[in-house]
């Protein structure tokens, strides 16, 4: 019943995570109302996006211009590490404006059932990054969830034979929830109550 152009932007839109059916259909309709100028300029971003965002060498957190923020940035507290599962957890810490430290994204939770298992380059990579930084305090910041606990374990085992204080975000945190989905304040408080692990 849509006309083909459109029913391909719907199902495009449904990839996106959270959104629904009607939500896309909804998205893809604002389109229709849009400009050409935002139209191609939309399209245009997107077409470059990949190309333009990469992620850092060292830390994997997104980078522009060929800079990452974090690992390029004298005025972070660099005896410090935050190990995260996506850069989209960066931007949800960074909001809270209460860790000024370094980053490491590890890109994927263990999930035996998805077959998704630790990447073991990144994690040498990591602890080459704590010696050679002298970090004090690696933080483990991932979900609170089954694959999350059993990522972290294995983390802090990795991590056992470095001279290195490990803690985990763990006070207001819900279990079973995604960063994605916890509110500033929330993560705030899990970060500043965070424990010895």
């Amino acid at each position: 019943m849509y006309p083909k152009e459109l029913l391909k932007i719907i199902t495009y839109l449904k990839k996106l995570s959270g959104v629904g059916s009607k939500t896309a259909q909804r998205f893809a309709f604002e389109f229709i109302t849009w400009s050409d100028y935002e139209l191609k300029d939309f399209a245009k971003t997107l077409n470059v996006l990949k190309d333009a965002v990469k992620q850092c060498d060292i830390c994997g957190c997104l980078i522009s211009e060929n800079k990452c923020i974090f690992c390029n940035n004298s005025f972070r507290d660099s005896s410090k590490i935050c190990i995260v599962s996506s850069f989209k957890d960066v931007f949800q810490i960074e909001n809270t404006k209460t860790y000024n430290g370094l980053y490491h994204i590890i890109n994927t939770l263990i999930s035996p059932i998805d077959e998704k298992e630790i990447d073991e380059e990144n994690i040498s990579r990591l602890k080459n990054r704590i010696k050679e930084n002298q970090i004090k305090e690696a933080i483990i910041a991932l979900d609170s969830t089954i694959e999350g606990d059993a990522t972290s374990l294995f983390i802090k085992e990795s991590l056992n034979d470095l001279d290195v204080n490990i803690s985990r975000l763990a006070f207001g945190l819900p279990m079973g929830t995604s960063l994605d989905f916890i509110d500033r304040g929330t993560l705030t408080q899990a970060f500043t109550g965070r424990q010895i692990y």
